[in-house]
């Protein structure tokens, strides 16, 4: 156990030392969605600045639950309010923290180490930092699901779990110990008005045929590029754009067996994000800047042409800026982007430990197998999809392929389109190869590098140069 502890501590201190190196826009965590959407339970805003507390049941039987929003408690809140029964013998005791500057992982990480009765019962991962717990140093908590729940294979299929959401839960011994509740599959967030008037496209169909959708490369967004330019205006609003498709339409990892990988997708990003901005073809901006949410509702340097990202942009960031017709409510549609990617989420994960309490894992198995594999209509998926389990009425993509298929996706912010089948189909392009131990810290080196490279701060060879300096640092051979 001395081992253990020791392993985790030295693990959380690495993490929170590369995070002090990081840039204040991968602090916000590109990966992290939970930060910025609404309580399931229909209390707003769940971003929190400190530690906060959510009890919920008065039973004897305490479960403690820790989060980095108030999302997956609210969602146990409202499983309560379903069956009285659970919450007059249970009470849930959730600590929720923000993730700034690696404050969840850290607390999350000393709570495991510590064990006992205040240890995680049940915890939550996002994508960004969710393979430690998977398969790296802080698996040896994570309970596999077929060890509470009965016949995970036959759930996951009939509620038909996108794929790379398994693979990314999966441990190193192949069984799975994680699955998210979200589909966090990407799509092209479009203006329909500067569609109609520099493409002549009417339909979401007309744009993908202009932009190369599904196509798996940028040949044809370039031509729209260009002719977005001639008239003024920015293909995206900043090389973060694009870059969140490139970082997950990568088919390898950074690291494999402590050696560096630079896949072809990252290194073209080099280039792609050069020519977009000594073209001018952006207003260079960098992701959850006030600069970015001034372009999503026309209020930016230049009119921008699209975003790319999963439903909870949509519904989580962009309508906090795009709230009425002269902020471009109803201007946007979906498609299909050129290039398939996925971006965010959050994984749920059970405490071996906790388990090992008859009590406890009845729970357990009840509360997860509702938010995560339940493809029925009362089941967590198919409410958060419909948008009933909040009092704005969000809707949002799921992780169950079958929900998604009877949710209705309509949205104000499009104008009263149903982009669901449309995510559904960007799942079919997301995998989790691309994903390693090491991303947060990798990312963020590279990002840099690729932003001195575009401005014409130094050559490519000398930001490749820097980068692989970077990497060595963290004892990956390069």
């Amino acid at each position: 156990m001395k081992k253990i502890i020791a392993s985790v501590l030295c693990f959380t201190m690495c993490a929170a030392m590369f995070a002090g190196c990081k840039s204040g826009d991968d602090n916000k965590s590109s990966d992290a969605p939970a930060d910025t959407t609404e309580a399931a339970g229909g209390e707003g805003d769940t971003t929190v600045s400190e530690t906060e507390t959510k009890t919920v049941g008065d039973g004897e039987i305490v479960l403690n639950v820790y989060a980095m929003s108030a999302e997956v408690p609210g969602m146990i809140e409202e499983y309560f309010k379903r069956n009285p029964d659970v919450a007059s013998k249970y009470k849930v005791e959730a600590m929720v923290s923000s993730n700034d500057n690696q404050a969840y992982e850290t607390k999350l990480n000393a709570a495991l180490a510590a064990g006992g009765s205040d240890a995680p019962d049940l915890y939550v991962a996002e994508a960004d930092y969710l393979l430690p717990y998977t398969v790296g140093e802080l698996s040896t908590f994570a309970a596999p699901y077929a060890d509470f729940i009965d016949d995970v294979d036959g759930k996951i299929a009939t509620a038909d779990v996108a794929k790379y959401v398994q693979e990314l839960g999966t441990n190193a011994d192949g069984k799975l110990v994680a699955l998210n509740y979200q589909c966090t599959g990407g799509a092209m967030i479009y203006r329909t008005d500067l569609a109609e008037e520099v493409l002549g496209a009417k339909t979401p169909e007309e744009v993908e045929a202009a932009i190369g959708a599904g196509s798996q490369n940028w040949d044809k967004f370039w031509e729209v590029a260009d002719k977005m330019k001639e008239k003024g205006y920015a293909i995206v609003s900043g090389a973060d754009d694009i870059w969140n498709v490139i970082e997950k339409a990568s088919a390898q990892p950074w690291v494999t067996d402590k050696k560096l990988t630079i896949d072809d997708n990252r290194m073209g990003y080099l280039d792609i994000s050069k020519k977009l901005y000594e073209g001018n073809y952006t207003n260079k901006t960098d992701s959850w800047s006030e600069a970015w949410y001034a372009d999503m509702k026309g209020a930016g340097e230049k009119q921008v042409f699209c975003f790319f990202g999963p439903c909870w942009l949509i519904n989580y960031v962009m309508a906090n800026h795009v709230v009425d017709e002269a902020t471009l409510k109803g201007k946007y549609n979906v498609c299909t982007p050129p290039v398939g990617f996925w971006w965010g989420g959050s994984w749920l994960l059970a405490n071996k430990d906790a388990i090992a309490n008859p009590d406890k894992k009845e729970i357990i198995s009840k509360i997860v197998e509702w938010i995560t594999m339940d493809a029925t209509q009362d089941g967590l998926q198919y409410a958060w999809a419909n948008g009933t389990m909040n009092e704005a009425g969000t809707k949002d993509t799921v992780s169950s392929m079958a929900v998604m298929k009877i949710a209705d996706g309509s949205m104000d912010l499009l104008g009263g389109q149903d982009p669901f089948q449309i995510f559904v189909n960007a799942t079919s392009y997301a995998n989790g190869n691309c994903k390693c131990l090491y991303d947060s810290t990798i990312n963020s080196a590279f990002k840099d590098q690729a932003k001195a490279y575009a401005a014409g701060e130094k050559d490519k060879d000398a930001a490749v140069a820097e980068f692989k300096d970077k990497v060595a640092e963290m004892g990956i051979e390069v």
